[in-house]
């Protein structure tokens, strides 16, 4: 019997898009699912940005992606938003709803709180749970968010830029009067790890093509786990220099794979599964071509 139901359609804006790897996991999934369904990279440019979210409903979209650098910009051409979207200051998601109507999710969040978990790092309990974040840009928002939801009491931040980690603090602080969260002067590492149960790194640093990330793990307690949202290289020297000295350790895939969860589920009316397989889709994508 042949299919006559229309294609759902869902793609991501970035720009550029080319590096992406959203296609490869959502591609999956539809796969696996066996969807009537397609998911496809649009290379938006920042002035466009507007116009082409402006023009989902029409074309049919259910909804999009948005990646760098329309996260935070898209702010100002969607009306509804989520709380955590409103919190952290960007959209990573966004949804056609019936009526046409745009609402933006930042599913980050979540997808980071997931990761941790798939990691086997549960959630604070009680009065325990002391954090260490590194960096304060949009990642680390989106950081401060999901731990404050998993019951962090103690969350201390560390930025080249004390004025940008302080003004973060505060926004967060007066969402949640659970949670404590100090500045602590970049490379004041003996300090600021110790007693810590985690170890967050939001910033570039150690990514491919960036300075490695100069640290000293000295003071962190031997329980304490470390994650790095860096997924290029997939083990960075962070990790690797955790790994040596015997902490848990969380690489970024596992956030990107989660934030794509909720998406789906909204795009495609199936709420897919974070598996072996689709990990290994993502490494394979991500693996150096042979010419």
């Amino acid at each position: 019997m042949t299919n006559t139901q229309a294609t759902k359609l869902a793609g991501v804006f970035g720009w550029p898009v080319h590096h992406s790897l959203s296609p490869r996991l959502h591609g999956h999934w539809i796969g696996e699912h066996s969807l009537n369904a397609a998911y496809v990279p649009f290379a938006v440019s920042p002035d466009a940005l507007p116009r082409a979210l402006s023009a989902l409903p029409d074309l049919g979209i259910a909804g999009v992606n948005l990646t760098i650098p329309h996260k935070e910009t898209a702010l100002l051409s969607i009306k509804t938003i989520d709380a955590a979207a409103r919190a952290i200051g960007a959209i990573n998601t966004v949804i056609v709803q019936p009526d046409g109507a745009l609402l933006g999710r930042n599913t980050d969040a979540y997808g980071f709180a997931e990761s941790l978990r798939g990691g086997g790092i549960p959630d604070a309990r009680g009065e325990t749970g002391i954090a260490v974040v590194l960096g304060a840009g949009g990642a680390a928002r989106a950081v401060l968010f999901a731990l404050m939801s998993m019951g962090y009491r103690e969350i201390r931040v560390l930025n080249r830029t004390i004025d940008r980690a302080q003004i973060m603090c505060r926004d967060f602080a007066h969402l949640n009067t659970q949670a404590g969260f100090s500045v602590r002067a970049w490379g004041t590492w003996l300090d600021a790890l110790a007693g810590a149960d985690l170890l967050v790194n939001t910033t570039a640093l150690g990514m491919t093509g960036q300075p490695e990330l100069d640290i000293n793990l000295a003071s962190l307690p031997a329980t304490a786990a470390v994650v790095d949202i860096v997924y290029r290289p997939l083990k960075t020297m962070l990790l690797k220099q955790a790994e040596a000295r015997g902490h848990r350790i969380v690489d970024g895939l596992g956030m990107l794979m989660h934030q794509a969860v909720p998406a789906f589920e909204a795009w495609f009316g199936v709420r897919p599964a974070v598996t072996p397989a689709l990990r290994q889709v993502l490494l394979s994508a991500m693996a150096p071509r042979e010419l």
